[in-house]
């Protein structure tokens, strides 16, 4: 055979004329071509290789994508202590867990919201609902200039159809369904309308609604946009503080004077209003048979900048607004104030000290710290609880009955050592460290167990001083939040919730109506009545199609001439469930065909 290869010639492989790949030659990206010069592949350059990744970012499956990665990113900010609000919570972690914890420290487990990866996913979800908005913002922006598509030339396999015939001329008629389609709903007009001349006498409305469909599906994407700008806007300028504040006494509005304190990246504490607040009595209310609480009020002494003391009060709920901040009634409780006295005489510690609330009638659980005492003498620490109204049902035995303070019982264990104020790690003040401490007992063992009235005075034990139980003031738990974006957040929630309703419910129609002179559409004139025909199509299902059909039909044609059915003029052609067009005339556009982005 002519076309064998010479024997002994080395054999080449086969590959096609014009198929240079990298398949056809043992992965070779160069071949030559017919002129002996080599080809390549084209290379898609740094350029193409940007261009594919933005499409990848802006695209819709993307944007969902890095949405729940922005949720399970946000879940180690709920799993471990984060250090803005809870500098002693991670300091406990990290010692606690000397392995894991610097790891997680340097990674940014305690503080999420700040960490790098986050705001690099929050970043991202940005850009990638910038790309998707800006493109469909165009298009449905073109749509909104375009006109409603040509009116097909056959309306026989429509999901929703109607026919009937007037006296009317054409042209009257389809002027008349024009009127009918644009009637004003609500101050907008119910169709977008065009009324075409088909020549021969023929004239027909074509006209299209269900624009705000893909308008609610912008806001709403631009509303989450806003979210997120205004979110992060707040995460930036916001401020939150927490203070306790004692009957009788007050605080000023400087980061000093905060039990807890954190701000956003952007904010300075210096920037913070210098307003006062005194705290002048509380009232608390109860139940007398159940024992719930019924009210709580602080009346309050408030002087801002530049403004006299003004009386105000704050209740559960219901905040009041100081320096730009609102101020809410977070708790309350009982402070008692004791006086120590270490064993040379002088007074170690005096003042009130906050006992939480445990249970319904306010046993208080407290911890009193007296580092301040002379010469080599051990610290003094002071746990036990506060009991409003004490009664003793068993010997030893000591519990409240009643929230209100009508026979308060201090009852506390003595505890002496060191107290680890000065090893550099936060303590919590509601809480005794124990590790250097030692509890003092009696002569048989047993624990030394205080129990004070007001105004009472016991001597503590091993020669340590005495404590003194001097009064039972109230205090308050007051939170101060400012967030410039809250109004923000809002409106655009309820823009969110706006757009995503619209483009749930808003429907989609386009609907057609021909006038032609006698006989039907196909057949030409033959009769001297009109011929009226109309179709419509939806977005999907909606079964709301044919009732408007038959309404518009129905106001068209004249009282005397009832619409016929769907049915009655159905081809036989059409088949269960067809929903579009077979053909359209020259020049139409289908009936079908987006308008503009998919939503």
């Amino acid at each position: 055979m002519s076309g064998d290869p010479t024997p002994g010639a080395p054999r080449t492989a086969y590959r096609p004329e014009g198929l240079d790949d990298a398949f056809s030659d043992g992965g070779a990206q160069r071949t030559p071509d017919a002129q002996g010069t080599d080809s390549a592949l084209p290379a898609i350059g740094a350029l193409g290789w940007l261009r594919w990744a933005w499409r990848q970012l802006t695209s819709m499956r993307v944007a969902l994508l890095l949405l729940v990665l922005l949720a399970v990113a946000a879940v180690p900010g709920t799993m471990f202590p984060q250090r803005p609000q809870d500098p002693a919570g991670v300091a406990a972690y990290v010692a606690e867990h000397p392995s894991t914890g610097p790891w997680l420290d340097r990674l940014g487990f305690f503080d999420v919201y700040a960490s790098v990866w986050f705001s690099a996913v929050y970043l991202l979800l940005f850009v990638s609902l910038v790309g998707c908005i800006v493109p469909r913002a165009r298009v449905h922006a073109a749509a909104l200039r375009g006109r409603p598509p040509r009116t097909p030339r056959r309306f026989g396999r429509f999901p929703a159809q109607g026919a009937g015939t007037s006296d009317a001329a054409p042209q009257v008629v389809a002027e008349r369904a024009a009127a009918v389609l644009r009637r004003r709903r609500l101050g907008v007009p119910a169709f977008r309308v065009d009324v075409h001349d088909e020549g021969a006498g023929t004239w027909s409305v074509s006209a299209e609604r269900g624009y705000l469909r893909e308008t609610g599906n912008l806001v709403f994407h631009l509303a989450l946009l806003g979210l997120l700008v205004a979110m992060a806007t707040g995460q930036m300028l916001h401020y939150r503080g927490q203070a306790i504040v004692v009957q009788g006494t007050g605080f000023a509005n400087v980061q000093a004077s905060y039990d807890t304190f954190e701000r956003g990246t952007a904010f300075d504490p210096a920037d913070l209003v210098p307003f006062t607040m005194r705290l002048d009595e509380f009232e608390a209310r109860f139940d007398p048979e159940t024992l719930q609480s019924r009210d709580f009020t602080a009346h309050v002494t408030v002087t801002e900048p530049g403004q006299e003391p003004e009386q105000r009060t704050v209740k559960v709920n219901h905040p009041t607004v100081a320096g730009g901040a609102k101020v809410y009634l977070q708790g309350n409780g009982y402070a008692p104030a004791v006086t120590v006295r270490d064993a040379a005489g002088e007074v170690a510690f005096s003042g009130p000290v906050p006992f939480l609330p445990q249970d319904e009638v306010y046993t208080s659980r407290g911890v009193i710290k007296v580092p301040d005492v002379s010469g080599d003498q051990p610290q003094i620490g002071l746990v036990g609880f506060l009991l409003p109204t004490a009664v003793e049902p068993a010997p030893g035995l000591w519990r409240s009955v009643d929230p209100q303070p009508e026979d308060p019982l201090l009852v506390l264990s003595v505890w002496e050592g060191n107290l680890g104020l000065d090893t550099g790690v936060p303590q919590n003040v509601y809480r005794l460290d124990e590790s250097r401490m030692e509890q003092a007992v009696d002569g048989a063992g047993n624990a030394v167990t205080l129990y004070l009235r007001p105004g009472e005075t016991v001597e503590l034990p091993d020669g340590l001083g005495t404590l003194t139980f001097d009064a039972l003031p109230r205090f308050v738990a007051l939170d101060l939040r400012h967030d410039p974006s809250l109004a923000w957040v809002l409106t655009f929630a309820l823009l969110a919730v706006a757009g995503l309703m619209a483009s749930l419910f808003a429907p989609r129609r386009r609907l057609w109506v021909r006038a032609a002179p006698g006989g039907t559409p196909d057949e030409g004139p033959g009769t001297a009545a009109t011929v009226v025909s109309a179709a419509g199509l939806a977005r999907g299902d909606d079964v709301g199609l044919q009732p408007e059909l038959d309404r518009v039909l129905a106001e068209v044609l004249e009282a005397s001439m009832a619409p016929s059915t769907a049915s009655d003029v159905h081809d036989d052609t059409t088949g269960p469930g067809t929903t579009v067009p077979d053909t359209t005339g020259p020049g139409t556009t289908a009936p079908d065909t987006p308008q503009e982005g998919t939503t």
